[in-house]
């Protein structure tokens, strides 16, 4: 057969073959299709080609489709190597007592019961104060002096008084003893008594006046006896305990009740936890209850504290019910005003799944995770847990693990990132 010389040739010689060659057989296909089959048979085959298509070209697209989903899906579980095995600690699952606790937030106070603002009774200017604040007192030490005009007035006429007392003393003598003489009537010897039992009453009552203002007994005494006045007031601290707070200097006029106080005194052992607690918490406390208290200024101490008053009126702005609870501080470590965090034992104890709090993790998506081995910690599988009550460094489980299940206690979060990252 010749080569053809151009492309028209090959042209003609393709089309005079197939005019040939392939058309009279596909005619004669097309005839035997249309006479010698049935139109139940020809159905059939057409059905019959058709499965065979799907199944050819179907089965392995399905086949790809399915692997690709396998291949997409969430992972659940992590493959390790002896080394990084080695850094996890593997424990079974146990169960604990657990007692109900919620955290909150207070301040520190001092005891207001045996906190004392210190006023002068009378009017007057300071002469000298004698502690500092974070002093320490002693009931009946005197706290600061004052200039007194009330009180030279008061010892004037404490004075005024003792001589009115002395002349009536001295006259009523006399008249007792010309009375016994009969040198003077019944009568006036009568209205020498009376007037020395009011100048007796007079002087009783001037001594009590002066004897507000702080002055002894042997004050009065040297008052009375001296004839000198001294107008120096003495305010004195009315109990043991510590200056927490002090307003006055020397030449600063003071009057009875203007505040602030020129001194406040409190007892430092003895301290209130303040509390605001929402309305919804509130009910949850109640008086007697023990509370665990720390200082954040304090980390490294742990305080005792007892609810004393659960407030029975709940703040209509702030939706807050005031409660107040007794803290010893023996080491007077604590300072007024200061923030404390509290834990509230609620509950009685009861008994469930527990792991440590590091062996859970929250994920990105607010849920909780554990990782469970079946041998010994080369295949890590992630679990979906829900928790329950946490104490003591533990957390309960109340769904997703059962006891005896051994979890990793550590390095968790390293699980969870390998999950993430892959291997």
């Amino acid at each position: 057969m010749n080569t053809p010389k151009n492309l028209n040739e090959l042209k003609q010689r393709v089309q005079a073959w197939y005019a040939t060659k392939v058309k009279p057989s596909v005619d004669e296909a097309i005839v035997a299709w249309n006479t010698k089959l049935t139109k139940k048979q020809r159905t059939l085959i057409v059905i019959g080609v058709v499965i065979v298509l799907i199944l050819y070209f179907g089965l392995p697209f399905l086949k790809h489709a399915e692997e690709e989903k396998v291949e997409t899906g969430p992972k659940t579980f992590v493959v390790l190597n002896e080394k990084q095995v080695s850094t996890i600690a593997l424990k079974a699952v146990g169960s604990a007592e657990f007692t109900a606790e919620f955290p909150a937030y207070g301040s520190i106070d001092f005891n207001q019961n045996s906190a004392v603002q210190v006023f002068t009774n009378y009017q007057g200017r300071v002469i000298k104060a004698n502690f500092d604040v974070g002093d320490a007192v002693k009931k009946g030490d005197v706290l600061f002096t004052v200039d007194s005009p009330d009180l030279a007035s008061a010892e004037s006429a404490l004075l005024s008084a003792k001589g009115v007392y002395d002349n009536t003393t001295a006259v009523l003598n006399r008249a007792k003893q010309l009375y016994e003489l009969k040198s003077i009537s019944l009568q006036q010897y009568q209205q020498n008594v009376a007037d020395q039992t009011a100048a007796d009453a007079a002087l009783k009552a001037a001594r009590d006046t002066v004897r507000m203002f702080g002055k002894s007994a042997s004050d009065i005494q040297q008052i009375e006896t001296k004839r000198k006045m001294d107008s120096t007031l003495a305010v004195l601290s009315p109990l043991d305990g510590q200056v927490v707070a002090r307003n006055v200097q020397p030449g600063l006029l003071v009057q009875p009740g203007n505040t602030p106080a020129p001194f406040i005194v409190a007892d430092p052992i003895m301290k209130w936890l303040v509390i605001n607690a929402p309305e919804s918490e509130s009910t949850r406390l109640a008086q007697g209850q023990e509370l665990d208290v720390t200082v954040p200024a304090l980390p490294n101490e742990k305080f005792t504290a007892k609810v004393k008053i659960v407030g029975s009126i709940v703040d209509p702005v702030t939706r807050t019910v005031n409660v107040r609870a007794d803290v010893a501080d023996p080491k007077n470590m604590m300072r007024g005003g200061m923030y404390a965090n509290y834990v509230v034992h609620a509950d009685a104890p009861i008994k469930g799944i527990a792991v440590p709090i590091e062996a859970v993790v929250r994920e990105g998506d607010g849920s909780n995770t554990v990782w469970v081995t079946t041998d010994g910690g080369k295949h890590m599988n992630v679990r979906s847990v829900k928790l329950g009550i946490r104490s003591n460094g533990l957390v309960q489980v109340t769904e997703g693990l059962q006891e005896g299940e051994v979890i990793a206690t550590t390095n968790a979060i390293f699980l969870s990132n390998l999950l993430v990252v892959g291997e």
